[in-house]
């Protein structure tokens, strides 16, 4: 997933996480004002005090001349309405399917009232806070701790932590009584680094530090002799070419790893070819930090390169304000998001060829930014769907995720659900996000301290995008089958006769897992085995079920890998890409895909959608046990500073993952099959 979103600001326990989180994103929670008792003046903001700021790590009060600022997220309307809503019109078995609102009629009904703007304002203000920025979704403020400090009923101490001193409030934060109904949560009142950063997996960045990106290319269909030492892969199909030479490894006679796919072998793969479907009509927008000023021309390089048509003129659009761009530094700046953006737009392109593609980047990669990117799309109704590569863990070493950031998000996912729009998000690349896995995965957190379903992807309001290996019967396309992507890497010794270690050790895998953070929602129940919906990911054992993930799974892996095309340093080049950031994009189009076969409805929030149709020819049951195809891979690189540089795969070895018949937490309800898209055609 090539995000990894890090908000240790907000800690709270565990236990309370859950109880905050299940209520406020599945609609089940009082109005804020009844979370103030009769007779208090103030309501607490649970969770706004982290754990991390504890005694021993006190180091004295902040200066309340110290500058200072927040975020404070306005409830609207009817919050309990808007679930309720976005429940109904998403749900294929409602009388109010498909029914959506308008813009304005959604700021009518749910948003927040010139009132509650005022009353909020007037309280920051009479506190000596100066409003920085207002939006029909928060108030900005800033100014000095002390201010802070009066406005929220509490104090301000630094705290040592990993990462250096940082302010936080020595209580939970208060808001008065009067504008309770008014604050749905706040951020930003500990100062803790809320950034994430792109983390999009490059084969070659991955095996080939500093060399280099371009096309694994073999020199020619024959398979050599010996382990050769240029690039070389496997290009009619799946394991079509044996790595002669190579020590002894799973299976006999161990495949050269699949020529990166291009995509037109993942149309025919998934059907859009013989559905002969391509987005037309359909809207999808793309969210990133920053913004890549040659992605029009490289993307439309890119597909004259491999055999596909280039945007039509006002067929991309891009929102990005670079005057307005920040913590370039800490973010990686515009370069550092480059792949990412790329690997998005032309997997979104090449799978949904005629959608219109809209890239909305982030003024950086910090939490606030990449949710202003995201309500621009609601707010303006850019697009249909929203493909988001990003994500974190929910429970760390550092504390718990900011439930301010939850809440704010679910937000914008239920008003965009009732306006006919729909997010995928990634569901990560380290398989369960245990230690376990962390310990040598490429793309993991190192920070996690549990087992966990990541965030965004665990919000019952988006779709959650699994990984799978996908194994292509031939050079064109044809599908093989998939396994779930979870790959153990084994090094060629220098002597070229072992691996080390073998078996491989765990080093990349689509996430995914079920969530102790949130109930079931509806459209899982009946699909969800209560096996797996009353275990989370960490083992706790749970009376009601949970939300599980992900929902439906594509192409990502490492191995199996997706070429894509950019710019760097004034030379465009191609190289392998994988993760679930390949595969939400990938999700995305094939939704653009379906809503041209529905006569151009609006597909919106698709997971009711979705679930209606599981086990049916909608999508290809992925199952580890059932798919027994050629599991050994190896990657070689050819010559690097002259020595061979070979790995050796193991493919569907997901960490703490596996796909079985059925709905699982590797690959969901499975992948998209051949009847996709006629199951969504009209009725006539």
């Amino acid at each position: 997933m090539p995000i990894s979103r890090n908000r240790l600001a907000g800690s709270i326990a565990p236990a309370t996480v859950a109880a905050a989180l299940i209520l406020t994103t599945l609609g089940a929670a009082a109005p804020a004002s009844a979370a103030t008792p009769a007779g208090d003046t103030a309501r607490a903001l649970p969770g706004t005090h982290p754990a991390w700021a504890t005694p021993q790590a006190d180091a004295g009060a902040t200066d309340a001349s110290a500058p200072a600022s927040a975020r404070i997220y306005l409830a609207g309307r009817d919050a309990s309405g808007l679930a309720a809503l976005a429940r109904a019109v998403s749900d294929p078995n409602s009388a109010s399917y498909g029914q959506y609102l308008g813009a304005d009629q959604v700021r009518a009904r749910f948003g927040a009232t010139p009132q509650q703007v005022k009353a909020v304002t007037d309280w920051v203000t009479g506190a000596g806070l100066t409003v920085s920025a207002s939006t029909s979704h928060y108030v900005q403020v800033s100014g000095s701790t002390g201010a802070l400090a009066r406005a929220f009923g509490t104090g301000f101490h630094d705290y040592r932590t990993a990462d250096g001193t940082h302010r936080a409030p020595t209580a939970d934060a208060k808001v008065p009584a009067a504008v309770a109904d008014a604050v749905l949560a706040v951020s930003g009142l500990a100062d803790a680094i809320h950034k994430n950063s792109s983390d999009a997996t490059s084969v070659r960045a991955a095996e080939q530090r500093g060399a280099a990106a371009s096309r694994l290319a073999a020199p020619d269909k024959k398979a050599p002799a010996t382990l050769p030492e240029v690039p070389t892969c496997s290009e009619d199909g799946y394991g079509s070419k044996t790595a002669k030479g190579a020590p002894v490894g799973y299976e006999k006679n161990e495949p050269f790893a699949p020529c990166s796919y291009v995509p037109s072998q993942l149309r025919k793969a998934y059907g859009v070819t013989d559905a002969k479907v391509s987005g037309k009509g359909a809207r999808v927008a793309v969210i990133d930090a920053y913004g890549l000023s040659t992605m029009e021309q490289d993307a439309n390089h890119y597909a004259a390169l491999h055999g596909d048509q280039p945007f039509k003129p006002g067929q991309y659009t891009e929102y990005v304000t670079p005057d307005k761009w920040t913590h370039q530094a800490e973010c990686g700046g515009p370069e550092g998001w480059a792949g990412e953006e790329a690997l998005d737009v032309e997997m979104v392109h090449g799978l949904a060829p005629d959608a219109q593609v809209v890239y909305v980047g982030g003024n950086s990669c910090y939490d606030e930014d990449l949710y202003d990117a995201m309500a621009k799309v609601v707010d303006e109704h850019l697009a249909d769907v929203v493909s988001n590569s990003w994500g974190e863990i929910m429970h760390g070493t550092g504390g718990d995720i900011d439930p301010a950031v939850v809440a704010a998000d679910n937000q914008v996912f239920q008003l965009g659900a009732v306006t006919g729009i729909g997010f995928t998000f990634s569901s990560g690349d380290c398989g369960d996000s245990s230690p376990g896995a962390a310990a040598t995965g490429v793309n993991c957190q190192a920070d996690t301290n549990q087992a966990q379903a990541d965030w965004p992807s665990a919000s019952p309001w988006v779709t959650s995008v699994g990984g799978t290996a996908l194994q292509l019967g031939d050079k064109a396309g044809k599908y093989g089958g998939e396994v779930s992507m979870g790959d153990l890497r084994s090094v060629l010794s220098a002597d070229r006769k072992s691996w080390s270690p073998f078996p491989g050790a765990f080093y990349f895998g689509g996430g995914g897992g079920v969530s102790k953070d949130f109930a079931q929602p509806w459209y899982q129940q009946g699909v969800v085995p209560d096996r797996i919906s009353r275990t989370a990911a960490d083992g706790t054992q749970s009376a009601t079920p949970l939300r599980a993930t992900p929902d439906i799974a594509m192409s990502g892996d490492l191995v199996a890998a997706t070429l894509v095309g950019f710019t760097n340093g004034g030379t465009y080049s191609e190289g392998g890409y994988g993760g679930t950031s390949v595969s939400a994009p990938e999700t995305a189009a094939m939704f653009a895909d379906a809503i041209q076969a529905r006569g151009g409805r609006a597909l919106g929030f698709a997971n009711p959608a979705l679930y209606d149709r599981a086990g049916g020819k909608a999508f290809n049951d992925v199952d580890d046990d059932a798919n027994r195809s050629k599991r050994g891979n190896v990657v070689d690189l050819g010559l690097v500073n002259g020595s061979l540089r070979v790995r050796l795969y193991k493919i569907g070895a997901d960490f703490g993952l596996s796909a079985s018949r059925g709905y699982d937490t590797a690959t969901g309800l499975g992948s998209p099959g051949k009847g996709f898209f006629k199951s969504f055609e009209l009725k006539k």
